[in-house]
């Protein structure tokens, strides 16, 4: 991996990666512990691999930690925040990755009730450990951020929504943020080759990642992306508080 942030350029700060035991998330992680970040490493039930991830960075000689915590559940949340504040003393960098809804055996709200309600929720009990200058991201897709204008997926189209109602849900703070000194920025890329959303659409729907490759000529990998949902959490803030990865041909501006 190409680490987009300069060694040593995040010394002192302090960054939380939701859903970060694996895929984007964990690159992600990893990318602001080689730039000198303290991280907490979020999972929902990789425990292991959230725990092989820390080891990966502490032996590279980051700092790092691994919480588990279930989104949807407040008291699990604030659970998770309270350590954060024991050991860190608050968060510079909160990465809102963690995102859901194709899997199986779930509520059939579930995509709205993590992709919506949880991101709401998990920023609004990160406000108190969020000081002046400090750094909110929210990862989406184009299909979602693009979904009132371009049709996706029949098999995505409830995560798109939900991602979409997540993010216009969180953009609705952003006046609350900027008085407190917090930037706010969504990064949005198209489908991620290797991410286990990819790997659900395609078993629901054999072909539809190759198809959307072919569409669209390329599609990023789970590094790729990472290095550029890390650089958002550092670079400046774009226009309408978003940073449109690749390119967006296929889609329509909202």
């Amino acid at each position: 991996m190409s680490n987009p942030l300069a060694t040593g350029s995040l010394s002192g700060k302090r960054a939380l990666v939701t859903g970060s035991s694996r895929g984007v998330g964990a690159d992600t992680v990893q990318y602001l512990a080689e730039a000198g970040a303290k991280v907490v490493v979020n999972y929902r039930n990789k425990e292991k691999r959230a725990l092989q991830l820390v080891s990966k960075i502490e032996e590279a000689g980051g700092t790092a930690m691994a919480i588990g915590a279930d989104l949807t559940d407040k008291a699990s949340v604030a659970e998770m925040l309270g350590h954060v504040q024991r050991e860190f003393g608050g968060l510079d960098i909160l990465v809102l990755n963690a995102s859901g809804g194709m899997e199986s055996g779930m509520a059939e709200d579930y995509a709205l009730q993590l992709n919506r309600d949880a991101q709401v929720d998990v920023l609004t009990q990160t406000l108190p450990l969020l000081a002046p200058g400090s750094r909110v991201v929210f990862v989406t897709s184009h299909q979602a951020h693009f979904i009132r204008t371009t049709e996706t997926m029949p098999e995505y189209l409830p995560v798109a929504l939900s991602k979409r109602a997540g993010e216009d849900a969180l953009r609705d703070l952003i006046p609350e943020l900027a008085e407190r000194g917090i930037d706010f920025v969504v990064v949005s890329g198209d489908m991620i080759e290797g991410t286990i959303t990819a790997t659900l659409l395609e078993r629901s729907n054999p072909g539809a990642i190759s198809a959307r490759k072919e569409a669209a000529g390329r599609l990023y990998n789970v590094a790729e992306f990472a290095a550029e949902v890390a650089s958002a959490a550092v670079d400046p803030i774009p226009a309408d508080n978003t940073r449109l990865v690749g390119d967006v041909s296929d889609f329509r501006t909202v």
